[in-house]
């Protein structure tokens, strides 16, 4: 009797530490979570990515100084693809696998979120707002991905619209690059041309890791093109404006806000005055900030010895949401618990502009709005209060 009952009381008390005692998701521990990005750190767009990483790292070390979350702290581990599509897999590999993180937050590039998903599916890990505004990253409606800004695509048909409503052009062309990123551009264009009953004038394609865009250019200048959509991010932007210029062609050029960063505006010379793109907020800068925002800017210089930009605006700005959903999902934290806290949240004011993002069950982008800016004396001004909506 006293060893069935011994046998009886061992059963439970295995069970009792198998799942009573740790029932969280993977990557939660009584005393930590653990976050993974995948990012461009070292290559073509790590003017956004390695930014990106000290946002995210600065809200961390805010949240963890004050005692974490429901007793927890936070970690982030941060994996540099070089804006490539095997070392992104690569680095998804490691994170799901071998670091076991709880979610992934603000990973940088379309192709690359795109590539690596599939695996963050399988082991149902969430992909929380990534430093892509590419359609996919939300649309279709998916449990585990989660967007907080408005479109590339949505951005570019606004931005078509406006260069034949606003601004008398009729001939509109399309460069992009040759991937899944560039081809939403493309996309847009085609879309909204068919719908104003117009057609596409001519389109040129050009690679991330290209250094010289002189036969795209020529080929659009030749067509006669009279406004030029871009589908490109930092260096292809400033390589394609300015070739454009130097061939004194004065076309119409917008982009979207992949193509929204202080290091196409700050080009010598100004040679990249008249550039346009739309983006979803201003960049901080000390030029024009609020009090708050001044001294956010004096402790991310402080903290990590340069000046922050618009991909360090998102990586704090998208951790900070985060940190919002694992406050209301509550100590007995899982996947499930967090995505709901996640879709309750409908109140949520970005700390660097006045959009009020929202999420529900049927809806995963927080807001779609953007707004059109113009590089002006080395610098990008927000030229309306007009928000570009589709």
């Amino acid at each position: 009797m006293i060893s069935k009952r011994f046998s009886i009381f061992t059963i439970l008390l295995a069970l009792l530490l198998t799942f009573g005692h740790n029932s969280y998701s993977q990557g939660v521990s009584d005393d930590e979570i653990i976050l993974g990005m995948h990012t461009d750190i070292s290559g073509p767009v790590s003017s956004f990515g390695k930014y990106s990483v000290e946002g995210v790292q600065m809200r961390i070390d805010e949240i963890n100084k004050a005692g974490g979350i429901h007793g927890r702290m936070l970690k982030i581990i941060a994996e540099d693809h070089q804006y490539q599509v095997p070392r992104a897999v690569q680095a998804a590999n490691k994170l799901l696998n071998k670091d076991k993180i709880f979610l992934m937050v603000a990973s940088l590039g379309t192709p690359m979120n795109n590539a690596v998903f599939e695996a963050q599916e399988k082991k149902d890990i969430p992909n929380l707002f990534p430093l892509s505004s590419a359609r996919s990253m939300t649309d279709p409606l998916h449990r585990l991905k989660f967007g907080a800004l408005s479109s590339y695509y949505d951005q570019i048909r606004a931005g078509v619209k406006w260069a034949i409503n606003e601004r008398g052009k009729n001939k509109i062309c399309v460069l992009y690059q040759d991937n899944d990123f560039g081809q939403e551009t493309y996309e847009a264009t085609v879309d909204q041309l068919n719908e104003m009953g117009l057609e596409l004038h001519e389109k040129a394609t050009n690679k991330p890791t290209d250094t010289d865009l002189t036969s795209q250019i020529t080929k659009l200048k030749n067509a006669g093109c009279e406004a030029v959509a871009m589908g490109t991010i930092v260096k292809d932007t400033i390589l394609g404006y300015t070739k454009a210029r130097q061939m004194k062609w004065d076309a119409l050029f917008f982009g979207q806000v992949a193509s929204f960063h202080p290091v196409i505006a700050s080009q010598p010379d100004g040679v990249t005055d008249g550039f346009y793109t739309f983006a979803q907020f201003d960049t901080p800068s000390k030029a024009n900030c609020s009090p708050e925002i001044c001294d956010w800017i004096d402790t991310y210089e402080s903290t990590f010895g340069n000046m922050p930009n618009i991909g360090s605006a998102y990586g704090y700005m998208y951790m900070d949401i985060t940190a919002k959903a694992l406050e209301i999902a509550g100590r007995d934290l899982t996947t499930d618990s967090f995505l709901d806290a996640l879709e309750s949240i409908n109140d949520y004011k970005i700390p660097f502009g006045d959009t009020i993002l929202s999420w529900s069950p049927e809806k995963h982008l927080g807001a779609n709005v953007a707004y059109l800016f113009e590089v002006q004396n080395g610098a990008f001004m927000q030229i309306d209060n007009k928000e570009y909506t589709y």
